[in-house]
């Protein structure tokens, strides 16, 4: 029952559960805020229960093999795991404290981290809380990227996904004004406040769903950038990456994991380097090495063997 709102969340909740579908298993996701969708629906296979069409959340715990949480539902979905004996998987998808103690109240069979630094994280709260109880097993599973699902040729734009300030949108109303002959895309989040400059070079873009990223985002976009204040991971950067699209990152730990070497790092309060490095990228030959990179990094991330090790994993709890 994953949070309708948290676009990242889902977005790698939904790539973990397609290959279950493909692999024969009946999924099901309830979602536990309220939303648009009133009615039950099916998605990739998925079958997923908006929060005010069914009530029945319980029943659902007690006929499942396996339950899944992550995010805030994990307490009570771990409540209801204890209550009916059955193996819960926690998905950590940030490296907040109150990820870890949750996963670690007591009952998680399988911890799912993003990022090895997510898992060395983990590893580093256990030793603070020596009482906290550790979940029987982890696994680390990048949040996959099918890249022929984002592979497209780039566009002219200089990009920013979701504006709020702490993604870096106060950034890219800097750069744009710095850069007046550039032309910016700026696509709203789906949550916290937008920087939406009011600019004739910045296009600005509703929000987009994931499976319309390709057309509606990086078919426009040249350059991504990604000055974020904290990224577990970076999803987005990692589909840019599919098309050769160079990404200029603030290099949290998680960015600087999932770009590797294809990531071009500038500290998101540099805004004149953020420019520089900008400019040397609009150049042909600079763009075609970056690009490289790009390609070589996404292929580096392909999702299979992950996938095929989580498939496994839950696999292993059901029986």
């Amino acid at each position: 029952m994953p949070p309708e709102h948290n676009a990242g969340a889902e977005h790698m909740l939904v790539s973990m559960l397609r290959p279950l579908v493909e692999r024969g298993h009946h999924v099901s996701v309830w979602l536990s805020r309220y939303g648009r969708a009133h009615d039950e629906y099916e998605y990739r296979g998925i079958r997923v229960v908006p929060l005010e069409s069914r009530l029945d959340f319980p029943s659902a715990v007690r006929k499942a093999d396996v339950l899944l949480a992550h995010l805030e539902t994990v307490p009570s979905a771990a409540s209801l795991a204890r209550g009916y004996g059955r193996p819960l998987v926690v998905v950590c998808h940030n490296t907040h404290t109150a990820t870890f103690r949750d996963a670690a109240a007591g009952g998680t069979a399988l911890a799912v981290y993003n990022s090895l630094w997510m898992e060395r994280e983990a590893e580093l709260f256990f030793a603070e809380y020596p009482k906290a109880i550790r979940p029987d097993g982890s696994l680390v599973v990048r949040p996959p990227v099918f890249a022929d699902e984002y592979a497209t040729r780039p566009g002219k734009a200089i990009t920013l996904v979701n504006c709020n300030p702490e993604k870096g949108g106060r950034v890219l109303e800097k750069l744009a004004r710095r850069i007046p002959d550039q032309q910016f895309l700026a696509v709203k989040g789906a949550y916290g406040e937008q920087i939406l400059p009011d600019l004739p070079n910045v296009e600005i873009v509703d929000h987009v769903r994931g499976e319309d990223m390709r057309e509606q985002v990086y078919s426009r976009t040249r350059i991504l950038l990604m000055p974020s204040s904290y990224e577990s991971w970076g999803r987005a950067g990692c589909e840019a990456l599919a098309s050769g699209i160079p990404v200029v990152a603030h290099p949290t730990p998680g960015l600087c994991e999932s770009l590797g070497e294809a990531g071009i790092f500038v500290d998101r309060e540099d805004v004149a380097g953020y420019e520089a490095v900008l400019r040397k990228l609009l150049t042909a030959a600079e763009y075609r090495l970056a690009s490289k990179r790009a390609k070589t990094r996404s292929a580096e991330l392909n999702p299979a063997a992950d996938l095929a090790a989580w498939c496994s994993a839950v696999e292993s709890l059901a029986r």
